[in-house]
């Protein structure tokens, strides 16, 4: 690129209607004799601070346009006399990154920047700086002009815009979440109503049954007691013991008499189990209990683990170590669910045999409830995000993420928190503290 050559003469008079260039501030560089008036007035009033440097070493500037003083507030003879001003006016932050690229300038003809740069009071003006570099007839690199423009308010807006942006995908991810919970919440209540309606269809049954067993071991219990009656009775008759050997051989009435007896009292202690499951059904879906009431913590825990058993049963060990707890103001059944994920999160975490270990007690006024496990532990990199809502490290299809993150909601709603302590392959304990009394409850709060 080269100069163009500009008449040096100044015009005879002042366009008509031209507004005169306020007097140059003290330490302006004076007009140069080359350019004419109309064109140096232009320079110096520009929105943007025209500049040209030498196209090597230190970039040391030739020209500074007097709207310096009014950008920045230096003068440009003390611009020009200081060979490092350009570049010691630039943000540390933003320095590598221009000088890293600078001799592109040379290969590219031209460069644009966006950075800041330190104005005399202190302060950091954005600036966007479009460098272009100027060669001679020959094609030798002549200087480097520059058009700085103070961009500090648009990027405030960008900031802002970026800002809100944030803001907004927050709050969509605070409604995506909300959103899955009420989900999970409605389902959980779903399954809550039909678990108590179908303990409600069984209980019926069951309970005919279990009194035809209590009355059927009475009728076999008289039964065997009338044969060894009659069995005595003819002690004293030879034909009638003759005659009745061989119907007491095929009948394997001794056999009888005990496999009867048992499978009565087994058949009795099945009934018994499943009117426990079936009242732990009821006591874990607290159908219809949505206020908050006293509950008793341990009575939960049993009826949850009721309700788990056949997760766990083949390869935990399940150890109470129960201590004294009072009754709790809470909605029962949500404290249920956050037992329930606990628990199975805990089963999961042990492949083989282990132990899940149950444990309460309290402290002030404050109860705890530690379920730990001697599972596979939980890395250090995912103790944080355990309550994220999806996060998991179960594979695909194994689950949603959102067990965890739902306990920690109903927790926190009751005015508790959940602690954790993981140690990978030596297991991990999740405490659950929660206040006696909450010191405020939200009535209408979703579950």
């Amino acid at each position: 690129m080269h100069f163009e050559e500009f008449d040096a003469s100044p015009p005879s008079a002042t366009p008509s209607g031209a507004a005169r260039s306020d007097p140059a501030p003290a330490g302006a560089v004076p007009s140069d004799p080359a350019l004419p008036t109309r064109l140096q007035y232009l320079i110096d009033n520009t929105p943007a601070l025209i500049y040209s440097t030498v196209p090597s070493g230190d970039f040391r500037m030739t020209f500074v346009s007097n709207n310096a003083f009014n950008m920045l507030g230096y003068r440009p003879a003390d611009m020009l006399a200081d060979p490092n001003f350009w570049f010691d006016h630039i943000h540390p932050d933003d320095k590598p990154r221009i000088v890293a690229s600078l001799a592109e300038v040379f290969t590219e003809g031209q460069r644009v920047y966006e950075y800041r740069f330190r104005t005399a009071d202190g302060r950091y003006l954005w600036m966007h700086d479009t460098l272009r570099l100027i060669r001679d007839a020959a094609g030798r690199p002549l200087e480097v002009i520059g058009a700085l423009t103070d961009i500090t308010d648009r990027k405030a807006m960008e900031d802002a815009l970026l800002a809100k942006g944030i803001e907004q995908q927050q709050l969509i991810g605070k409604l995506r979440e909300a959103h899955e919970q009420l989900l999970q919440a409605e389902k959980l209540a779903s399954i809550g109503q039909l678990a108590a309606g179908i303990a409600h269809e069984i209980n019926n049954p069951i309970g005919f049954v279990n009194s035809n067993m209590s009355s059927l071991q009475g009728y076999v219990g008289a039964l065997l007691r009338l044969v060894d009656e009659y069995h005595g009775a003819i002690a004293g008759y030879p034909e009638l013991i003759g005659h009745m050997a061989p119907l007491r051989r095929h009948a394997d009435l001794d056999f009888l008499r005990d496999d009867a007896t048992a499978l009565i009292g087994e058949s009795i202690d099945g009934l018994r189990r499943v009117k426990e499951i079936v009242q732990s059904l009821r006591e874990f879906s607290h159908v219809g209990e949505t206020e908050w009431q006293f509950a008793d913590l341990h009575r939960g825990l049993d009826s949850t683990l009721n309700i788990v058993a056949n997760e766990l049963k083949f390869k935990v060990t399940v150890v109470k170590e129960y201590g004294n707890l009072p009754l709790v103001e809470c909605r029962a059944s949500q404290l249920n669910q956050v037992f329930m994920n606990l628990l199975v999160n805990a089963g999961q975490a042990i492949a083989e045999r282990g132990v899940i270990r149950i444990r309460t007690g309290v402290q002030g006024d404050w109860v705890w409830v530690e379920i730990a496990d001697t599972g596979a532990g939980i890395a250090p990199e995912h103790l944080t995000r355990i309550f994220e809502p999806f996060f998991t490290t179960k594979p695909v299809g194994s689950g949603t993420g959102l067990g965890l993150s739902l306990s920690y909601g109903i927790v926190n709603r009751h005015g508790g928190r959940i602690e954790v302590q993981s140690q990978p392959g030596q297991g991990t304990a999740f405490t659950v503290w929660l206040p006696q009394r909450p010191p405020h409850r939200e009535a209408g709060a979703a579950g």
